[in-house]
């Protein structure tokens, strides 16, 4: 499991969202998840957070990062630093897909929404 072929791995879906586990505790991490997402255009990921730190590399596509109360809007070659247990949504505020790659500081990464409830997602890393 030292080298993956990310064309091979598992993609899953939520609204608006294509997901693929680039690294996770699927391959024996513990410490750090890694993401791939594609939010379409004029969709956003559902407000959350995680218990964990994550920065987000936007490699595509414009958006606005909602969080502590503020609104951060944000282009390609962006990095996005997210604390952990804030509130948080990306949204894409372009017609264009938005390709993002995060890293979380733990593996499994939990989410939960804004009232505390895990927000069950249909990939586990």
């Amino acid at each position: 499991m030292f080298a993956l072929d990310n064309s091979k791995l598992l993609q899953s879906e939520l609204p608006g969202i294509r997901h693929t586990t680039l690294a996770g505790s699927e391959h024996g991490l513990r410490h750090l998840s890694v993401w791939r997402q594609t939010i379409g255009g004029g969709q956003a990921t559902p407000p959350h957070r995680h218990d964990c730190e994550e920065v987000v590399v936007v490699e595509s596509g414009r958006g606005e990062l909602h969080i502590a109360g503020g609104v951060y809007p944000f282009g390609p070659d962006a990095t996005l630093v997210i604390p952990a247990n804030l509130d948080h949504q990306i949204i894409n505020v372009g017609v264009e897909p938005m390709k993002l790659t995060a890293a979380f500081s733990t593996s499994p990464v939990e989410v939960f929404l804004p009232d505390g409830q895990p927000l069950p997602l249909p990939w586990k890393s």
